[in-house]
């Protein structure tokens, strides 16, 4: 059964895609719905931490996404932010230190090269989970 449900964000139409396939996964099982922003953190061990969202973008995106889990039926999605050097890392980290028995990911149409270079963060986080992982489309 599910009970803790992780859907990370980064304001993207892919992110709202899964945000609302979570909202209505949290509703039909009665599980806790948890939406979570990663902030990367750039730099060397020699230089300062930058972070790559501000405070207030970090709020904004967690409202944003909120608002979304709100119009699908779950009124008091819970909020937070992860600061990590990789956000498929942070969301696995954060997933299974608190316990959460399901994530749901979003992802782009990413191909060929861009898949090369860019990556996909939903990729890794369905290869280092140690949970369910739902990939939404």
């Amino acid at each position: 059964m599910i009970q803790k449900i992780l859907c990370p964000t980064d304001g993207t139409e892919h992110s709202d895609i899964a945000i609302r396939y979570a909202a209505e996964l949290a509703a039909k099982w009665g599980a806790a719905l948890t939406i979570c922003v990663v902030n990367i953190a750039h730099g060397t061990p020699r230089a300062p931490v930058i972070l790559h969202w501000s405070d207030q973008e970090i709020s904004d995106l967690l409202e944003r996404a909120s608002e979304i889990a709100r119009n699908s039926g779950i009124a008091q999605p819970k909020q937070v932010s992860v600061v990590s050097r990789e956000a498929a890392a942070g969301i696995v980290a954060y997933a299974e230190e608190n316990g959460y028995d399901q994530i749901v990911v979003g992802t782009g149409d990413k191909r060929g090269l861009s898949r090369l270079m860019i990556g996909s963060v939903a990729a890794d986080v369905v290869a280092r989970a140690h949970g369910t992982v739902t990939v939404a489309r």
